[in-house]
Formats: structure tokens, sequence, C-alpha cells
């Protein structure tokens, strides 16, 4: 029956001061990328309106359907940054993580706001290609050259925590498609400026919402994976089991649980069988240095259980 409880140490490893370290990195990335959202949000809607405007005077498709698309952006990095904002919030005590869960919902809310802003782009787009009217080219190329400079521009200020946060790196993926997207309208509106195709323009608003759907999935696949508890894509699950298994001492391991905190922490847990010598301060201290350098994995928590004859993975679905 020992195997139940905690012994030698189980929870006095280390995780303070990796945690104060972390928080205060952390705090220090939210404060910058609040900054970030706030610039991008404002010039995005200012820009929006403008170019919905234009594209209604314009008569273009393309045009309107980036205006929806750049709107969708909007609402999403407004999303974005409120969840950014609440990880800033301390822990509580009915929620003791925090919001950090709160960055997760806004990440899924995004992917579905750009699959909803998709489905009116391409209806709107299927029904001018059966409704053809003429536009106004030199509009669309000027607005679209502005676009291009303004969403660019924003997009500059994510780059740098695109690789770390699901949310940063839809911020991220959203300005850049969409000044690519730009290119692409540009483009259009010098064909059809030389060889009066009108058809060009709803066609290139289909093109816009095959674009958006593609780049829409991997920000939902992650969103999903880490709402429902799943061990993010990103880490190394085989090679984090082979690290705890190779410790000195350890003769099995089980219930071992990864997991997303939010789009920017990950946990992990695990239950270590070492019937001969317990953990040390220290030993805790460098796997969580370890956890976080190799695996990317910032809270760990160790149950260390002396074992029996019995195998422990007959006590768990996880082993």
């Amino acid at each position: 029956m020992g195997m139940h409880s905690h012994q030698h140490h189980d929870h006095h490893h280390g995780q303070g001061h990796g945690h104060a370290h972390g928080h205060s990195h952390s705090h220090h990335v939210i404060k910058s990328f609040n900054t970030a959202f706030a610039i991008a949000v404002t010039v995005t809607l200012a820009y929006t309106f403008i170019e919905a405007g234009y594209a209604l005077y314009a008569h273009s498709m393309s045009l309107m359907a980036d205006a929806v698309h750049n709107f969708g952006d909007a609402l999403s990095l407004i999303l974005a940054w409120i969840a950014n904002w609440l990880l800033s919030f301390p822990a509580r005590k009915r929620y003791s993580y925090g919001f950090k869960r709160t960055t997760v919902i806004a990440a899924l809310a995004n992917a579905f706001i750009l699959i909803a802003t998709s489905a009116v782009i391409a209806y709107q787009a299927i029904y001018k290609l059966f409704h053809l009217t003429t536009v106004d080219e030199t509009i669309v190329i000027v607005v679209g050259i502005l676009g291009i400079g303004v969403n660019a521009g924003a997009s500059l200020l994510f780059m740098r925590g695109a690789k770390d946060d699901v949310n940063i790196k839809g911020a991220f993926l959203h300005l850049m498609a969409d000044a690519l997207i730009l290119v692409g309208v540009v483009a259009s509106a010098i064909i059809i400026r030389y060889t009066n195709w009108h058809w060009v323009d709803p066609v290139v608003g289909l093109i816009i919402v095959v674009i958006v759907l593609y780049g829409t999935w991997e920000l939902l696949r992650d969103s999903v994976i880490l709402i429902l508890d799943a061990i993010p894509h990103y880490i190394d699950h085989i090679g984090v089991k082979e690290y705890l298994q190779h410790l000195p001492g350890v003769k099995a391991i089980h219930d071992l649980h990864i997991w997303g905190l939010s789009t920017r922490e990950v946990a992990l847990t695990a239950h270590l069988i070492m019937p001969e010598a317990a953990l040390t301060d220290a030993d805790y201290k460098k796997i969580n240095e370890e956890m976080q350098t190799k695996f990317k994995i910032n809270h760990v928590t160790i149950q260390v259980e002396s074992g029996s004859e019995k195998d422990p993975c007959m006590r768990s679905e996880v082993c």
C-alpha cells in the first residue's frame, strides 16, 4: 500500500526557484506583447474600415474579402490580447493556476472566427462570379499596397514570440497571411486593368478562402489539443519518458501526464519507482531545469515511491 503515499521529499522538488524565474520572465513577455497587441489592433481596425469603404466604392470582391478577413483578424487579435492580459493575473483560491486556460479558449475562438469569416467570403465571391460587375482597379491597387505595408509591419511585432505561444503565433500568421493575400489582390487588379477580365476578382476572393482555411487548420489543431489536455505537438513525450527512466535509481515510471496549462506553459506529473534511493533537493532542481531547457516543460511535479513486488503499471492506464 506504500506505493500510494508520497515519500522522500515528494514535493520538495526545487520548483520554487524554477517558478519564480519563469514567472518574472513571463510577466515581462506579457507586458511587451500587450503593447504589440494595442498597436496591431488599432492599426488593423483603422485599415479594415478604410479598406471596406473603398472596396464598396470600387466594387471589388477581392478587396472586400480581404477586409472581412482583416476584421476577423482584428477580433482574433482582441481575443488573444485579452487572454495575454489575463495571464498576468495571479492565482486565487479557486483558480490555483490563475487564468492561463483562457489563452486556449481564445486560440480556439480565433480559429472559429476565421472559419466563419471564410464562409462569408466564399458566399459573396461565388455570388459575384455569377453576377459580374466592373472593378475600379486603380483604387484596389493603391489600397492594396497600403494594406501590405500595414499588415507586414504589424506582423513583425509578434515575430519574436510566435515560436513559443499559439496565440502570438496566431496573431503573427494572421497578419503575415493578410500581407501575402493583398499581394494577390493587387496582382488581380493589375491583370484586370490590362485584360478586362473582371471574373479574376471573385476568383481571387475564393483563393483567399482556401489560403485562410489552410492557415487556420494548424491553429485549430493546436487549440483542440490544448483544450483536451493532450500532449502539445511540439513536446517530445518519448524523449521525456526516456529521460525520466534513465535517472539514477529509477526502476520504473508510471502515471506520466503532460499537458498544456496555457498556450505558453506545459505541466508534467509522474510517479517514479525508486526502491534504493530518493531524490535530493539538488536532483529535483536539476530535473526542473533540464525539463525546461530540453523539453520546454515549465511545471514539473514528481512523486517518488519505493515500489513493491507488484508491477505499478497494473494500476494505471498510463505507464
